[in-house]
Formats: structure tokens, C-alpha cells, sequence
């Protein structure tokens, strides 16, 4: 106790601090804090989304080197979810695209109450993303090749299928159809929107029968699923595509994994619905990583075009 005493009066500049005055106290302690006993509240906190770590492999790396590496892990590869406005500046030349059908906007069509109103959740969700929907679509070049991309964001409600989807996936496709343009779905989702009803599992019906004329058009539409894809996205369009492909280690399917193994009550193959065990089962035509991702759309594009 006497060590910690000396050691504080050494601060002090030699006072002891029991005989000081009142004056003398304060400048005392407006010392004391300069010194190496500052308190940590005052200590510079680290700005938010300065640092990323990757849930796979707990590397740590600053957020702008993580774009720059277009989110992908520098260490294990390993793909962090973006939105939409990323993967259009990933694939479009120059991050050069125009946006389409972003003023339709999702409606409480039910008067739906779950932990609270539809619309109201649709209300804070527009307050906080500044996203219309669970989807956007774009047009640009790809290689100095016309794409349309329609691409799901999973901050909106986890990318769920309703009403607006449907919709802006099929204008997107009359669009394409009009201008003799492929298509590319980017698929994010954990199914269709339960606030929706009937509402939403009638989008599995309508793009499905838009993809049919999109077909006829002898236009090509290239699915990619991403991580995570299920439900309604699985069980409509996100397997209909002339090629299904994914990026690496995306988890797909129908029902969630954990459901699964709760329902037969047996353990799961390993790597079980990642992207990896099903192209060895034969649902995907190849993977592609986010790197290599517009080279290889210019490509296909090409082969489709003959």
C-alpha cells in the first residue's frame, strides 16, 4: 500500500496528496489524468466497420481491404453475402449499369400481424436499408456484352420472395425479351414471404411461366445461387436456369440442414447442401468464385451466342 502511495505522490510531482488544499487537489488530479492512469472511458474507441473478421476462419482484415478483395477472405476464400449494389459493381464494366422497375414497393396487401404489422415492418426496414425490395435489377455490358441482372439483397426481410419480386423478375424478363438480352438471376433468399399468403407462393407459378417465354425467345438464363438459397428461390426459378451454377461453399437447398436432421433423426453427410456436395450430385453445372465471376459470364454469354 505505502509502494501505491509513493508511486501516486511521484506523480504529483513529489505533493502528497492528504496534505493538499482544495486548488492544489484539483490541479493534482487534472495531472494525475495526463499521466498513465487515465481512465479508459477516455480512451479513442475504434470506429465501427473498420475491421472485418471472416466467420470461417477468424481472419481479421480492415473492410476496404476486404472490398478491395471483393469480399472474399484474402485467407480461405471464403465468400462473405453482399447486396446487390455490389455484385452490379462486380460484374458491370466499369460499375457502369442502369437500375430498373426501383419504384415498386411492397404492400400490406392482408393487414398481416405476426411480432408486429406488416407494414410497418416494411416501414423500418425502408428507413434502414434505403432498399425498395428483396430484389434489384440492372442492365449494362459485360465485356462489352448487354446483361440484365436481377440480384436479391438478404438485409430486406432475407431476400423473401413476394409480391415485388415476382413482379420485377418478370418485367425483367420482358425486358430482355425486347432487347434479345440474357439474363442472370443472383439468387439470396430463405424462401417465399409468409406475410404475403398466396400472395407470394403464386411468384413461384408466375416466374416460372416467364421463364418459359424467356425460353421460347431462345434467350439464355443463367442462375447463380448464393449463400444461403432456399425455400420458394429453390423450388422456382433458382433451379430452372440453362446453366446452375454457385460460388463456393454456398449453402442450397430446400429445407434448412438443421430441419433435415431433426426430421430423420440421422447425422448429415459432411458438407451436406453446400454448393461443393451438390455439383458432385449433379445439381449445378460449375462453380465460380466472385473473382473470376464477370470473365466467366463474357464467356458464356459468347458460347450462348454461338
Amino acid at each position: 500500500m505505502k509502494k501505491d502511495e509513493d508511486f501516486d505522490s511521484n506523480l504529483a510531482g513529489g505533493e502528497d496528496e492528504n496534505n493538499l488544499t482544495g486548488e492544489a487537489k484539483e490541479r493534482w488530479f487534472r495531472r494525475l489524468r495526463k499521466g498513465i492512469l487515465t481512465s479508459t472511458a477516455d480512451k479513442k474507441e475504434t470506429p465501427e466497420g473498420l475491421w472485418s473478421k471472416c466467420p470461417e476462419c477468424n481472419y481479421i482484415c480492415t473492410t476496404t481491404e476486404l472490398k478491395e478483395n471483393l469480399f472474399v477472405c484474402p485467407k480461405c476464400n471464403y465468400h462473405h453475402r453482399i447486396g446487390s449494389e455490389d455484385y452490379f459493381e462486380i460484374i458491370f464494366d466499369n460499375k457502369d449499369f442502369t437500375v430498373h422497375y426501383d419504384n415498386i414497393r411492397s404492400k400490406d396487401f392482408l393487414g398481416f400481424t405476426d411480432l408486429k404489422p406488416y407494414q410497418k415492418r416494411l416501414d423500418e426496414i425502408h428507413a434502414k436499408t434505403d432498399l425498395k425490395d428483396s430484389m434489384r435489377v440492372a442492365s449494362g455490358n459485360v465485356h462489352g456484352q448487354g446483361l440484365v441482372v436481377a440480384a436479391m439483397d438478404f438485409e430486406f426481410i432475407g431476400g423473401s420472395l413476394g409480391s415485388v419480386m415476382g413482379e420485377k423478375f418478370s418485367r425483367a424478363v420482358d425486358y430482355c425479351i425486347e432487347h434479345k438480352l440474357p439474363y442472370l438471376v443472383i439468387s439470396k433468399s430463405g424462401g417465399a414471404r409468409m406475410m404475403e399468403s398466396a400472395f407470394s407462393l403464386m411468384q413461384l407459378a408466375k416466374t416460372s411461366g416467364k421463364l418459359s417465354q424467356l425460353s421460347d425467345a431462345g434467350l439464355p438464363f443463367i442462375s447463380l445461387l448464393t449463400d444461403p438459397t432456399f425455400g420458394g428461390i429453390s423450388a422456382s426459378f433458382g433451379m430452372l436456369g440453362d446453366l446452375n451454377i454457385a460460388e463456393p461453399g454456398a449453402l442450397i437447398g430446400f429445407a434448412g440442414p438443421r430441419v433435415i436432421k431433426e426430421t430423420i433423426k440421422k447425422d448429415l453427410p459432411p458438407g451436406f447442401q453446400r454448393s461443393e456436395f451438390l455439383l458432385d450430385h449433379g445439381f449445378l453445372d460449375f462453380i465460380v468464385d466472385r473473382k473470376v465471376l464477370r470473365d466467366k459470364l463474357a464467356q458464356i454469354i459468347t458460347l450462348f451466342k454461338g
